[in-house]
């Protein structure tokens, strides 16, 4: 009986960690397939999706239990080196619109796939940061 009590409260956990995640994820973002650098051939993507902050970008896993986000990386610490379109291999989870950006921080490379309007927003969003030298603040 006991076994029984146990297990239906962790169900009843494991039902309230996906109802909050989902509530979590109604609040909007824009859809990525993200991963993290190195990987071999197309393995390691992840669906998700991506909000912008003022200093950093969150990604949250559609899979993932965690009540925050999954990953984030800095917006001071972006650049994007490269981009380039899916291989074949990849076209089984990418459409042909879809756009692979290599991108690295300052704590790792990651490859992040966005559509055409998503990668502008990116791009845009990365491109207006301020510079570091305006983040300083003058004593009066």
């Amino acid at each position: 009986m006991i076994v029984l009590i146990i297990l239906v409260v962790l169900l009843a956990a494991a039902v309230a960690a996906l109802v909050y995640r989902g509530l979590a994820l109604r609040g909007g973002g824009t859809p990525a397939i993200l991963r993290v650098l190195p990987q071999h051939d197309c393995s390691g993507w992840r669906h998700g999706l991506i909000r912008y902050g003022d200093d950093t970008l969150v990604f949250y896993k559609l899979s993932s239990l965690r009540p925050g986000p999954d990953m984030r990386i800095s917006r001071q610490g972006i650049e994007v080196s490269s981009r380039r379109a899916p291989t074949a291999a990849e076209s089984d989870i990418m459409t042909e619109d879809i756009v692979i950006l290599d991108i690295v921080d300052g704590d790792g490379s990651y490859e992040i796939a966005l559509d055409s309007g998503a990668k502008t927003a990116f791009l845009s969003w990365v491109e207006s940061r301020p510079s570091g030298r305006s983040q300083r603040r003058r004593p009066y």
